[in-house]
């Protein structure tokens, strides 16, 4: 028979093994990188962010801070580079990659996300085709994405968020997992595509409301 204390202890510890955290960089040659050598370090180990009104929200708590300890990876605009988690996402929902441009006067290390400077490069979302519902990135651990072959030279952020939908029934309830890769991208692109502030990419109070029974996921903004 199990002791109360045993038995408590096993119910704190349940929750974060569903967690998880993108910390190693895939560079175009395909070399998973070390852990947090491209990638700015977190403080919360691998829990999520709820707050989508949070600085938090660019980052993951302590992403903002950790930039000078972190390298830059230096990769052509066209390359196909990416992400790897410390385990297979086990919670239902959508993943979604950003690229910020850092603005004059900082660099990838300095800058800390701050204004209408990112803008969307990749969207994993939900798969109909087989007549149910599925997340393409149910445990999967890798996640490769190309650069826009038109991005301009310069420092950038390269942002990764997963959406958790497991306990997003009611506000606030849904889980972001982030993280941020430093990235010094080269090359003679000269795109200029739609920017948002992170955060701001959510207006007002996120609402994502995940309905098991109609399989359906209606994002509401209220």
């Amino acid at each position: 028979m199990k002791s109360i204390f045993a038995l408590l202890t096993l119910a704190f510890i349940q929750p974060a093994l569903g967690h998880y955290r993108f910390y190693k960089y895939i560079d175009p040659a395909g070399t998973v990188t070390g852990e947090y050598t491209y990638v700015r370090a977190n403080t919360n180990m691998n829990s999520p962010v709820t707050d989508v009104t949070s600085n938090d929200f660019r980052c993951n708590v302590g992403g903002l801070a950790s930039g000078n300890k972190t390298s830059t990876a230096t990769v052509a605009a066209g390359s196909t580079v990416g992400f790897e988690s410390d385990i297979g996402l086990i919670h239902p929902g959508p993943l979604q990659v950003y690229l910020g441009q850092v603005p004059a006067g900082k660099t990838a290390a300095t800058w800390d996300g701050s204004g209408a400077s990112w803008f969307k490069i990749y969207a994993l979302g939900a798969n109909f085709s087989s007549g149910s519902l599925a997340w393409p990135s149910d445990e999967k651990k890798t996640f490769k994405f190309k650069i826009p072959s038109n991005t301009p030279a310069g420092n950038y952020l390269l942002r990764v968020e997963h959406i958790a939908l497991h306990g997003a029934s009611t506000v606030g309830g849904a889980q972001f997992y982030i993280s941020c890769a430093q990235l010094s991208i080269t090359g003679n692109g000269s795109g200029n595509p739609a920017k948002v502030s992170i955060p701001g990419v959510y207006k007002g109070e996120l609402r994502l409301e995940w309905r098991l029974l109609a399989e359906s996921l209606t994002p509401v903004f209220i």
